[in-house]
């Protein structure tokens, strides 16, 4: 071996030493004193000043001591005593290897007795269950990885070897162990470090951040592992970075099996995203771990930007909502440590209660209404104005508006609220009630069409339709559009009027006159007229007067008597007087002397008859005649 590698192996004699030191002070002086014992001494061990050869024993392996002869001297030799403390008092080389017993368990922390008058402690995420079920007198096996502020050896649970030959060497490198090692010097590229063998350490494996984090290293314990090992060249590197990230994932995994759903915990904004936050989750039991604070769970206030109600290094105290088994991620919650609004919203927002609030989003089905910091009410499209179709909320409101509502319904279970703003005006359908009841005329505009009717605006929120069999009265249309157009203004007779229902039945062909209208408008009782008999049923009989206009009557005695009288010229007819025929014949002639009467027929179906109007009724479009 080289004499570079004989210097570099120098600390493994640095036990016997330390341990020669405590000898002076340990109890054991006062069976043996050095001074007795120096000669044996001088014989069983080497300097440290001498170079070791290729036949000696290992640089990095404690120097031996040979054991006394049978023949020496009954007493016990220095040699005995110091291989004896050696293995009751020097424990650097194995102090990565010990056996805690529980002293004590706090809130934070788990103390252990490790040996050798020493305590050390671990954090109650490096035992199951947040160690709830650790109690004192229980052993678990620790390693030694530093001291803290408090002077405490500070422990891990993960396995560190500490290699006395190559053998144990290559074991560790097989088995990726990780071991033990002094970092002895900073050299170029990074880290000179004793694991039994110089070792080499690049700068990026160092887990370190800069160059005075790396100066720092120099002459600290550290625990890394074997990346690189070739025995013939006595080339050796290692990587401490590894293990560091292990042992952060392996505490990481443990602060997360002691966290619940639902558990409250303090944490510190670390950074702001348009979604969120996320917030480092404070205190030595959950410390490093990161936590989404989600926008929707940051306020009982919608938000726009977390940023205008958060700041990076703000403290908050937070309560786990979800955890992710799989991914490990968390989600937090801000304002579910808030009063629940809901849970008394009912009892505060009866139905019918009028309420104000601002309106917070528009969709297109309506506008959300914030009524108080986490309750929002929908008001639909359709309760936004009795007036109107309206086609977009934006239409009559805007983001920011304030405006009073009406409830119309909470359901506290589904978080919803409905709300009314036409409800706040008179209802327009009272009025309509009692200015346009049934049997009314009405002027109005056609505003849509569909397939069975028109509908018209009577006045403003109130519309009426109008069957298409209502629209004219000579012809059967196909659809409205054939007699209507949209904005057309028309007139109508309101025939029926429902508020609860909000419908209105109105005719237009009811108000076009039609030929009885016109012939009853322009005849009296008493007139008389032509018409012709279409029916004799016994006395009843119907008449035709013309354009379709029927007439009712019967035949009465009076006109059964009419009927059956002979004329008077026929009773004369037996003697005529020849000599006054010349002159009633030219008396016609001349216009000035009436007519014979014909001897009237038989009263039959057919017949032109003259009538007399005994009834008129203009609403029932009822005539009623008798036989003139």
């Amino acid at each position: 071996m080289s004499d570079e590698t004989t210097s570099e192996s120098k600390p493994a004699a640095e036990p016997i030493a330390e341990a020669a030191h405590e000898a002076a002070t340990e109890p054991i002086q006062e069976a043996v004193t050095a001074e007795e014992r120096a000669p044996e001494a001088q014989e069983t061990l080497p300097l440290a000043d001498e170079p070791a050869t290729k036949d000696d024993a290992p640089a990095f392996a404690a120097p031996t001591i040979e054991e006394p002869v049978a023949e020496q001297a009954p007493e016990e030799s220095f040699g005995d005593l110091l291989r004896d403390f050696e293995r009751t008092h020097t424990h650097r080389a194995a102090q990565n290897r010990l056996e805690g017993t529980v002293i004590s368990v706090s809130a934070e922390q788990v103390f252990l007795d490790v040996g050798y008058k020493m305590e050390g402690v671990l954090p109650r995420s490096a035992f199951e269950n947040n160690a709830d079920g650790v109690k004192a007198g229980d052993k678990f096996p620790v390693s030694i990885t530093g001291r803290n502020e408090e002077h405490y050896y500070v422990l891990s649970r993960f396995k560190v070897a500490q290699p006395r030959d190559w053998s144990a060497l290559e074991k560790a490198f097989a088995d990726k162990t990780a071991v033990a090692g002094t970092v002895t010097a900073v050299i170029k590229g990074g880290l000179s470090v004793d694991v039994g063998v110089r070792a080499f350490m690049p700068a990026s494996r160092s887990g370190t951040r800069d160059a005075a984090e790396l100066e720092a290293l120099v002459g600290q314990e550290i625990t890394c592992r074997i990346t690189k090992l070739d025995t013939t060249d006595e080339d050796v590197v290692v990587d401490r970075r590894v293990v560091l990230e292990e042992q952060s994932r392996v505490e990481m995994e443990g602060r997360r099996a002691a966290m619940n759903v639902g558990d409250v915990v303090t944490g510190t904004v670390r950074t702001i995203m348009p979604y969120g936050a996320f917030v480092t989750i404070g205190g030595a039991e959950f410390g490093g771990i990161d936590g989404l604070l989600h926008i929707s769970d940051i306020s009982l206030t919608r938000i726009a930007k977390a940023e205008d109600v958060l700041s990076v290094g703000q403290e908050l105290t937070v309560k786990i909502l979800r955890i992710d088994s799989e991914t490990g991620k968390i989600s937090l919650g801000l304002k579910q440590l808030q009063p629940e609004p809901w849970e008394t919203a009912a009892e505060r927002f009866p139905v019918g209660a009028r309420v104000s609030g601002t309106v917070t989003r528009l969709m297109d089905f309506g506008a959300f209404v914030e009524i108080e910091p986490g309750l929002e009410g929908l008001v639909h499209i359709s309760e936004m104005t009795w007036a109107k179709k309206v086609r977009h909320p934006s239409d009559l409101l805007k983001t920011g508006d304030r405006v009073d509502a009406v409830i119309l319904s909470v359901k506290p279970e589904e978080k919803r609220i409905a709300l009314g703003l036409k409800q706040t005006l008179a209802d327009p359908w009272v009025e309509a009630q009692r200015r346009n009841p049934a049997g009314s005329q009405v002027t109005g505009t056609v505003t849509k069409m569909m397939a069975f009717g028109a509908f018209v605006e009577i006045a403003e929120g109130v519309e009426g339709l109008v069957h298409i069999s209502e629209i004219v009265p000579d012809r059967r249309l196909n659809h409205p559009s054939e007699a209507l157009h949209t904005g057309q203004k028309v007139e109508a007779l309101v025939i029926a009027i429902d508020t609860e229902k909000r419908q209105m039945k109105l005719s237009m062909k009811q108000l076009i006159p039609t030929s009885i209208d016109e012939y009853i408008a322009e005849h009296k009782t008493g007139d008389t007229v032509s018409g012709r008999v279409v029916e004799v049923k016994g006395s009843a009989l119907q008449v035709d007067l013309g354009d379709g206009i029927r007439a009712t009557g019967r035949v009465g005695k009076a006109s059964a008597a009419k009927v059956a009288a002979p004329a008077p010229e026929a009773a004369a007819a037996e003697k005529p007087d020849l000599s006054a025929l010349s002159s009633m014949l030219k008396a016609r002639w001349k216009g000035n002397a009436p007519a014979p009467e014909a001897a009237p027929e038989p009263l039959a179906e057919g017949q032109l008859r003259s009538f007399k109007i005994v009834k008129l009724d203009a609403e029932k479009k009822l005539i009623e005649v008798e036989l003139a």
